[in-house]
């Protein structure tokens, strides 16, 4: 604790981090390497510099589709769709045996960031015009309820520090703080800087990604709802977790009331808008030729550029054909709003193609279906004429052969435009409106055990519908009529419309329900009795072990225990600081 506390961040080593998000153009960036503290907080702009550093810390590509934890490793990727149920990746967090372990550098990298966003707060109290710089104040109370939102979920209970510390302060010693503290402080940041952030609109193209009042509203809806079902599931304190319901709601709402915002769906693209949304760029990267100015859904963003900031990770050739689950293939919905073992439409699964009819159209933009034509950022491979005529389907990939790995493949996340590996452009959706308008339905759900057909239209159906126009919405009577759980059908959206942005293995933790489903199989397509049990084949064997029911099983032996709902505090903690004890349940 001391030695993570202590650790120093210097303010203006830490800005020249912020000069590779340079597309952001959220400020001129000049060289101030010369500049000393003791010059420095001396002018609006030197704030607003100063808070630049923290924009580094959103969430992006690298933390939530990549999990490079191993032996070796320094905590890894805790929020990664890879440790949770729906993709085929042996990990030791999904299957429940990761270790306690000495150091981690999650928690290191938190308080670190923590040093830094104080300073900035205590400077600003020093400072003769506090309006002049009340953005900049306001933005850092922003990222420091993003921080410790992070701490929570990963850890619960952390130490509050809200200044800089030096070797003598008493906080280097202090035990952590409760959970509800720890949330309230993080409500209460969060509530200061909302009064304080300009709308959207006010921003102006110069500041265009800066941390408004309505990222702020959305952040807080999203972390009151957090909490307010972590408590419910866990027998909480009604009051206390009706109250943060209460709160998710109202910023919720107050996001969907503004008009700064709207789900991106271009008549021009159709259904494929959902996938053109997550590989926009300002380079031709979608059949209309539309670019990021069109993308309004994005409510706050981690910013890239072709020109100006690649991603520099091999985003396309990861996630192009990424093994998924059957458990996430039978989430989807048939064309009549019906689960596949209610509804007369589904086709089974006997062709490699059958099972994929007559589905929730987002089926056929998140994963890729066997013998259709894909494209990537080869040369050949890469798009031509975007029409998907004889000249276009000559430069794709080909058709796609799903008789590998799960036999279920993913194509979000994956370019179609001619680039170098590493060179995409296109933004990371750290708060988007269709996760706004699907937290408030939620939010509403769970705080009165009910939901009017008015709010699901003003928001979970929205999403739904944006590409199955003629999917019935959901509602009272279609769950009433076939015996459907509108907490399921609410969680299922969530689920399906989320998938692959970081969301899974948090739902599944404040649900309360990992213990259920993480222990599951990990099954792939249906093997036995269908068209693959021709088509995929091993040396004239099934792939993988096939269950009772003729799936392939993946991975057996998964567990889950009460301890792998929070991370243990890194045992080098406690020893630096032993009022740390008792670590979090399961890993004393």
């Amino acid at each position: 604790m001391k030695k993570t506390l202590l650790k120093y961040t210097g303010i203006l080593t830490a800005l020249t981090l912020f000069m590779q998000v340079s597309c952001n153009k959220l400020v001129d960036l000049k060289p101030i390497n010369e500049i000393s503290d003791v010059d420095y907080w001396k002018s609006a702009d030197q704030y607003k510099l100063a808070a630049n550093e923290f924009y580094t810390y959103l969430i992006s590509f690298g933390q939530v589709l990549y999990d490079p934890f191993g032996a070796n490793s320094n905590g890894g990727s805790p929020h990664s769709d890879l440790r949770a149920d729906l993709t085929y990746n042996i990990n030791v967090f999904s299957n429940g045996n990761n270790p306690l372990i000495i150091t981690d550098g999650n928690w290191n990298t938190g308080f670190t960031r923590l040093r830094a966003i104080n300073y900035l707060l205590d400077k600003s109290t020093k400072y003769t015009n506090a309006p002049e710089i009340a953005q900049y104040v306001a933005e850092a109370k922003f990222f420091r309820a993003y921080v410790y939102f992070d701490l929570l979920q990963q850890y619960g209970a952390v130490p509050i520090i809200q200044k800089p510390l030096d070797v003598s302060s008493p906080e280097l010693m202090a035990a952590r703080n409760t959970r509800d503290e720890v949330v309230d402080f993080i409500v209460k940041d969060l509530e200061e800087a909302i009064t304080v952030l300009p709308v959207e609109t006010a921003l102006g193209a110069a500041n265009k990604g800066r941390i408004s009042a309505g990222a702020a509203q959305a952040f807080l809806g999203r972390v009151t709802l957090y909490e307010g079902t972590w408590q419910k599931f866990r027998n909480g304190n009604a009051g206390r977790y009706n109250g943060l319901l209460d709160k998710s709601i109202a910023a919720s709402n107050a996001v969907i009331a503004a008009p700064d915002y709207q789900l991106f769906a271009p008549a021009i693209l159709g259904d494929s808008a959902l996938k053109y949304l997550f590989i926009l760029e300002d380079e031709k990267s979608n059949p209309a030729g539309l670019n990021k100015s069109t993308n309004k859904e994005y409510i706050l963003a981690n910013r890239y550029s072709f020109t100006q900031r690649q991603i520099r990770q091999n985003v396309t050739h990861t996630f192009w054909g990424y093994g998924l689950t059957k458990k996430f293939a039978d989430l989807f919905l048939s064309e009549d709003g019906l689960p596949i073992d209610k509804s007369p439409l589904f086709q089974g699964y006997a062709q490699t193609r059958s099972e994929y009819r007559q589905r929730d159209h987002r089926m056929l933009y998140m994963m890729a279906i066997d013998s259709n034509y894909y494209w990537d950022n080869e040369n050949p491979g890469a798009r031509t004429t975007w029409t998907g005529d004889a000249a276009d389907i000559a430069s794709s990939r080909g058709r796609n052969n799903n008789a590998t790995g799960s036999g279920y493949r993913n194509q979000k996340w994956a370019t179609e435009r001619r680039l170098n590996d590493n060179e995409e452009g296109y933004d990371w959706p750290v708060i988007r409106l269709a996760e706004v308008y699907l937290n408030y339905a939620e939010a509403v759900f769970e705080r009165n055990e009910t939901i009017a057909d008015a709010d699901l239209d003003k928001s979970l159906n929205l999403v739904r519908n944006r590409v199955n126009k003629a999917m019935p919405k959901l509602s009272n009577s279609l769950v009433s009529a076939n015996n459907l759980d509108m907490r399921t059908e609410i969680r299922r959206e969530r689920t399906i419309e989320l998938f692959l942005e970081g969301f899974r293995l948090d739902d599944l933790k404040r649900w309360k329900t990992a213990e259920t489903e993480m222990p599951m199989n990990l099954l792939g397509i249906k093997w036995k009795g269908t068209r693959w049990e021709t088509r995929y084949l091993v040396n004239g064997n099934p792939p993988f072990p096939v269950d009772a029911n003729g799936n392939l099983i993946l991975e057996t032996g998964r567990k889950w225990s009460d301890k792998n709902y929070l991370l243990p505090v890194p045992t080098q903690q406690i020893q630096l600081n032993p009022n740390l004890k008792p670590n979090n349940t399961g890993w004393e």
